[in-house]
């Protein structure tokens, strides 16, 4: 068992967990990045990026995220491979135990986990992310302009994603299972009196139908919840909008969450209930949820955690007077 210490302790790393890392490393707080089970969180399953600033052309996720990690490390970030299964936030140095038995020790700590898109868990679904089927329509809805899209799901998400996909198609499908949405009201409104978007009540994707070759998705097999007719729908893109999962289990107990499970953070700021620990990112965030945001927010909480440790470092000279 070896025992890790630094200044600024990063937990996940994705765009908000290695921009916190560059910031705090150009800060000479000689940060530790743990990467935990994705190394370089959602984009490295990401592949045409076209919305993040100073890229002309399409890139890659996992190119982006190589390249963060490769300038985090330049500017003496240092990355260890491993997952916390064990905290301790009651006192500092804050303390975290990996599932190698090493243990991880920071003056503060910065929360950058994440989050998941949730999913149907279909096998034709997984076959076909990427080629027509995707999770977040703000990435990807651009490519799918002036084509027949299908929404699947009933809550704020779905309704959101389907009145933002008539920015780019004429011909947007809400799939809902149920007969009713449990999304708002007003979105309910808006979305019911926009004359692009057809509902379709009690019907579940049974497939996502693979065109064959380069052809990717051309339609959903749907089945009806009440009466078990089979239907088919031609589309080309297959929005699944049925919310995300947060990546806060280690912390429930810790720290204060709200109702969905994200860590609540001070309004203005990545501040914790628990004076020293930052959340940064999409583990935060349920309202964005974009790469760029998450990077700015990792930005927050790195200069957070640096005014943290000035004062508390004050604080200690002081005393010591």
């Amino acid at each position: 068992m070896t025992t890790h210490t630094t200044r600024m302790l990063i937990l996940g790393s994705g765009p908000a967990g290695l921009s916190a890392a560059i910031y705090g490393a150009r800060a000479g707080l000689a940060p530790i990045v743990v990467q935990g089970i994705q190394p370089g969180g959602q984009l490295m399953t990401t592949t045409d990026v076209e919305n993040y600033p100073g890229f002309k052309d399409v890139i890659q996720g996992p190119w982006l995220m190589e390249q963060m990690q490769a300038q985090a490390e330049h500017v003496g970030t240092r990355m260890m491979w491993d997952t916390v299964v064990e905290i301790d936030l009651s006192r500092r140095p804050f303390r975290l135990i990996g599932d190698s038995g090493d243990v991880y020790e920071g003056d503060v700590l910065v929360i950058a986990t994440g989050a998941q898109a949730k999913w149907l868990g279909l096998d034709s679904e997984e076959a076909l992310k990427g080629k027509g089927v995707s999770a977040c329509a703000t990435c990807d809805g651009f490519f799918f302009r002036g084509k027949k899209i299908a929404v699947i799901g009933g809550g704020n998400t779905a309704v959101e994603e389907a009145l933002y996909l008539t920015n780019h198609s004429d011909d947007v499908t809400l799939i809902h299972r149920r007969d009713s949405f449990r999304a708002e009201k007003i979105l309910q409104d808006r979305l019911f009196a926009h004359k692009n978007v057809t509902v379709l009540w009690n019907k579940e994707v049974e497939t996502f139908v693979d065109g064959g070759g380069t052809a990717g998705l051309v339609a959903l097999d749907l089945v009806d919840t009440v009466t078990g007719e089979k239907s088919r729908l031609d589309v080309e893109g297959g929005f699944v909008a049925i919310g995300h999962h947060p990546a806060t289990e280690l912390f429930r107990g810790h720290l204060e969450l709200d109702s969905d499970h994200y860590i609540k953070v001070q309004t203005g700021s990545t501040k914790t209930s628990v004076p020293g620990v930052f959340a940064c990112g999409d583990v935060m965030d349920k309202v964005y949820r974009q790469a760029v945001t998450a990077a700015g927010t990792g930005c927050m909480a790195a200069l957070d955690a640096e005014r943290f440790l000035a004062e508390a470092d004050f604080e200690v000279a002081e005393a010591a007077e």
